[in-house]
């Protein structure tokens, strides 16, 4: 791996650490006698007669964990739901683990008991929700004409069509009893305040983990939609196709709007966001000594466009010193999606580096290219995402394979295990949506 890899590599890393919940909370939840104060704002837990914490994500553990330093035993009871093998100790708060991205059994279990802990609630007491990226599928209460398996076929088949995070959400809401504001009507009439660290375009709540705590403007209508806009008619279980029928001739209730008194008591904090890494990430390229730009934390769309948009942006910075001069670090974030063709492994961010090698086959300027997921996974794959410069391009001819080849059977990471592209770091603890940083010399 040479310097530009190396210092592409140290620029994530910074961006990570920021947004990590245990600084997260630390700089923004306090203790001061009996005031627990949040974002600058103090809530008097002496008028409270009991403080329950719950959550579910990728990095509810570890938020839980940070909460439980400050809060010790203020805290009467909690329960958080995260992903296989991104749990962490904690003495108050149970751990429970469970599937991603395709929920399983141990998700809805785990949402019982939940449920049941809240039905211990009253007027006096205060629900602290901790919600991060994955919270999606980790927490879910089926309705009682869905089984496991029908959702696990669902979401599957929404996992391969290319669909959006927003349309993704809607059909979650409208397939659920719990996601779309409606465990905001079983936190009330308990006092809830909801900390988000965001994964999603915009850090909108009610987008968040679909947001559970929220209100929900979307409707049934709209997730019927969805289906037809991919074709899943012929894919999806008829409970599936049913539940949403019956939905959009009203005869299932709608997900709580707003006004909703479920929303009376419940407030929803944004702790932590791709921005706020992105600036971070700014920080450290320019400490190297680079010029800089974050160029959005709102990128989206199919990987391989992406990656054609990054490499052009590379060749006009490489001729011409625009959008900013040489040495440059261009930043970027936000979430694209990929339209599975073929039966190989890999994901979006391994996609959009190995798109972007190809394009740049003739590009003769020293530069690195790195796009990884915030949260340490990239796909079913235990690799973040991927890391490229002008060597990886001879690399692979050394090696006799070719970048287009693996593209065509979305086959990313087998490509870059056999040049030493992955990069790899195990869970990370957050889950802000994904990184890019483009370094050109």
């Amino acid at each position: 791996m040479n310097h530009l890899q190396q210092n592409a590599l140290k620029i994530f890393d910074a961006a990570i650490d920021s947004v990590k919940p245990e600084r997260l909370i630390a700089s923004q939840v306090s203790w001061d006698g009996s005031l627990l104060i949040i974002q600058n704002d103090a809530i008097d837990l002496s008028n409270i007669r009991n403080l329950y914490v719950i959550g579910a994500g990728k990095a509810s553990a570890f938020m839980a964990a940070a909460l439980e330093k400050i809060l010790g035993d203020r805290i009467h009871d909690g329960l958080v739901i995260v992903k296989y093998e991104h749990g962490t100790d904690c003495r108050k708060i149970r751990i429970r683990e469970a599937g991603h991205p395709v929920l399983d059994a141990n998700a809805i279990s785990a949402t019982e008991e939940m449920c049941a802990l809240l039905s211990q609630t009253g007027p006096d007491d205060l629900v602290i929700c901790l919600i991060s990226g994955g919270g999606s599928a980790l927490m879910e209460k089926l309705p009682e004409d869905i089984s496991l398996e029908d959702l696990q076929t669902t979401f599957s088949a929404l996992l391969k069509c290319g669909a959006t995070i927003d349309e993704f959400n809607i059909l979650r809401k409208h397939l659920s009893a719990i996601k779309g504001g409606q465990l905001a009507r079983k936190i009330a009439p308990a006092r809830g305040i909801c900390l988000m660290i965001s994964d999603v375009i915009g850090d909108d709540p009610a987008t968040i983990a679909s947001g559970p705590t929220a209100p929900d403007s979307s409707t049934f209508q709209e997730a019927r939609a969805i289906v037809n806009k991919y074709s899943l008619e012929g894919v999806l279980p008829a409970a599936i196709l049913l539940h949403l029928a019956v939905g959009s001739a009203g005869n299932i209730p709608e997900t709580p709007k707003p006004g909703d008194p479920a929303f009376q008591r419940m407030e929803n904090r944004i702790l932590g966001s791709n921005y706020r890494a992105l600036e971070t990430a700014e920080d450290a390229a320019a400490s190297l000594g680079y010029n800089t730009t974050i160029l959005s934390s709102r990128v989206a769309g199919e990987a391989r466009e992406v990656a054609h948009v990054i490499t052009a942006i590379a060749r006009e910075i490489a001729e011409r010193d625009k959008p900013l001069a040489k040495p440059a670090a261009l930043i970027f974030g936000g979430e694209t999606t990929v339209t599975l063709k073929g039966d190989g492994k890999g994901g979006r961010n391994q996609e959009l580096v190995l798109a972007a090698l190809d394009s740049l086959a003739d590009f003769d300027v020293a530069y690195a290219f790195l796009c990884c997921g915030s949260d340490g996974n990239d796909g079913p794959t235990d690799a973040a995402g991927a890391v490229i410069s002008r060597d990886s391009w001879p690399a692979a001819q050394e090696k006799n394979i070719s970048p287009r080849e693996f593209l065509e059977r979305n086959d990313a990471y087998h490509f870059f295990k056999v040049i030493d592209g992955l990069v790899i770091t195990g869970p990370t603890g957050t889950n802000v949506m994904d990184i890019g940083v483009l370094l050109i010399e």
